[in-house]
């Protein structure tokens, strides 16, 4: 084999060393965090002391009792034999309580302060971010995985530091009975390390393969649950079982397999095991046979044997654990190894409450490695003005506002507002100047009054209701027999079309902002809702610089200038009624959508001349 060959097969996931680098690297990463907890873990140290000190009185009340209490009849000492038995077992079960106690209080607490971090940098990434990973594969990295890590630090971590404890005190005295005995017991444990070599790599690529299914089933739960109206319209219900019930099977299959290994090498421990407890038995036998053991001393070092045996068998089992952790870590450390595209750069400084003047200059984008949807775009927006953004879908019209809030980073060009470059200005200060309302309305499972007051959360209740006054909102909500103390169920199930855009209408206008970007927020309205709130935007939107997307031409009209695009670049702008004189694509747009009235507007258009 060649060395780029030897340096791949090294490289490969089910490599030893990979493996111990990255088992070695979960637990640099987990110890600042346990750290943290040590009056705890003291505590359960202490314990895990005690514990391995009690484990040799009852082997040695055993084999005293064999060779002295029994074969010399020593009666009155049984019920003492059996109180320190009995007490000892009692102390056994406490110390072994506070520690499984404390160890778990201190799993929780690591594990509560490593979801919190991996749930602040999944908040921090960008938009782009989103788009490349599914929400059922992120809540189950935040969960499951997570919950792994739990299981290390809480159980394993407990029972890999006892039963190292117990292992080495019981071993020490072993050797100091009998050496011979001992090391022909240890003989077996070359064979236990190399099995669990053999078998470590590949219970952890199988646990990787379980957490990887387990994410796939989440993500079909979470994209059927949020369709299930769609699933319900087209009767696809049966096709979304099949569907769920193939993701399910991927999951059976991978956890079968990864079963199957720990099914193997667990008993294969216990084989080992069992194969040095019969040649201590033979050769302690024959020693007894020639007088050199009593059989007191043969049943205390049986039981010793079995001391020393169970934390091996223990082990076998913290290492299939050890190994779901480091997959499951695996799967935590790709989400934080990745840096959010959009970022305060050094020297970032916030940017002061704006006037609104906007501009784009030679900027081009494209989402990831797609066509460009903006190429040499420009654009002046003046501080004060209505600008209306219109052109068929896919033009850019969504995405130049997108560029604007800094969910997307262009590849070339720059933004400014008011002089102030957007990607020199901190992200926060940016966008605590913004009241967006997309189309795509997210309301959250609460309460009326909580969704308006999302983006402040210390509004008052005038406040709120004077931004739902303006929304044309105060109307249904006060309908509603609790007010805006309603549970509107998730992603506001209870409402209409119309009432949901209206509170995110309402929503983006308490927080009384100097830009407004409203991603046709009036689409699902009715006629008569929707000329209630141009009414109010006409009178709250003055003085404020505002960008309306819209493909209805009837709520734009009033813009002070309409901008026209097509294919990511400007082909006209101006006002309604010179874009209409023109007769270029506004006037087709409009006509398009307002047969009826063309001739009117013809007319119209020749007596302008």
């Amino acid at each position: 084999m060649n060395r780029r060959a030897q340096a791949a097969a090294k490289a490969a996931p089910g490599g030893a060393a990979p493996s111990k680098r990255r088992i070695l690297g979960m637990f640099r990463y987990v110890a600042p965090h346990i750290r943290t907890q040590w009056k705890r873990i003291v505590a359960a140290f202490i314990c895990i002391v005690l514990i391995a000190l009690l484990e040799f009185v009852i082997p040695q009340l055993t084999g005293y009792t064999i060779d002295h209490v029994i074969s010399e009849r020593r009666r009155a000492e049984l019920a003492w034999i059996a109180a320190g038995i009995v007490g000892t077992a009692v102390l056994l079960g406490l110390f072994n309580y506070i520690a499984s106690y404390t160890m778990a209080s201190v799993g929780q607490r690591v594990i509560y302060d490593l979801r919190n971090r991996l749930y602040r940098h999944i908040q921090r990434m960008d938009m782009g971010f989103f788009d490349r990973n599914r929400t059922g594969d992120l809540m189950s990295r935040v969960t499951n995985d997570v919950n792994m890590l739990q299981q290390l630090v809480s159980s394993s971590m407990l029972s890999l530091v006892s039963d190292l404890f117990t292992f080495v005190a019981v071993v020490a005295y072993m050797l100091y009975k009998d050496g011979l005995l001992t090391c022909i017991m240890l003989a077996t444990f070359p064979f236990m390390i190399l099995s669990t070599r053999k078998f470590g790599h590949r219970i952890r690529i199988a646990s990787r393969k379980v957490q990887e299914s387990i994410a796939e089933v989440n993500n079909h739960l979470q994209d059927s649950f949020s369709s299930i109206r769609l699933i319900k319209s087209f009767t696809s219900e049966d096709y979304e079982a099949g569907r769920f019930s193939d993701k399910s099977r991927s999951n059976m299959t991978a956890s079968v397999k990864a079963a199957g290994l720990r099914a193997v090498y667990e008993p294969l421990i216990d084989l080992l095991n069992y194969t040095g407890m019969a040649a201590v038995l033979l050769i302690g036998a024959w020693q007894a046979m020639r007088g050199k053991l009593t059989v007191g001393e043969i049943v205390a070092f049986l039981a010793y044997l079995r001391l020393l045996q169970n934390p091996v068998r223990r082990f076998s089992r913290a290492l299939n654990t050890v190994q779901q952790a480091a997959a499951a870590f695996e799967r935590i450390q790709e989400i934080m190894n990745r840096s959010p595209a959009i970022q305060d750069k050094e020297g970032a400084v916030p940017l002061p409450p704006v006037q609104g003047k906007i501009v784009f200059r030679d900027v081009h984008f494209a989402y990831g490695n797609g066509a460009p949807v903006l190429r040499g775009f420009n654009l002046e927006l003046e501080p004060g003005t209505m600008t209306a953004l219109v052109g068929s879908s896919g033009a850019g019209k969504t995405t130049i506002v997108h560029l604007l809030a800094r969910f997307y980073e262009p590849q070339k060009g720059e933004i400014t507002i008011d002089g102030y470059r957007i990607a020199d200005v901190t992200v926060r200060s940016l966008r605590e100047q913004m009241g967006i309302v997309s189309q795509d309305i997210m309301l959250l499972n609460g309460t009326v009054r909580d969704n308006i007051a999302y983006g402040k959360p210390d509004a008052t209740d005038e406040e709120v209701e004077a931004a739902a006054r303006a929304a044309a909102a105060h109307g249904f909500i006060t309908a509603f027999p609790h007010g805006y103390h309603t549970q509107i169920g998730e992603r506001g199930v209870k409402l209409s079309g119309g009432q949901k855009q209206r509170l995110a209408i309402a929503r983006a206008l308490l927080r009384n902002p100097r830009l407004i970007i409203l991603d046709e927020a009036t689409s699902a309205l009715d006629t008569e809702s929707e000329q209630q709130i141009q009414e109010a935007l006409t009178h709250l939107l003055a003085g404020r610089t505002s960008i309306v997307i819209a493909h209805r031409l009837s709520t734009i009209r009033q813009a002070d200038r309409i901008v026209v695009l097509e294919k990511g670049s400007i082909v006209e702008s101006g006002t309604h009624e010179e874009l209409l004189r023109a007769g270029g694509r506004y006037r087709q747009l409009h006509d398009l959508q307002f047969p009826q009235g063309k001739r009117v507007t013809d007319a119209h258009m020749d007596a302008l001349k």
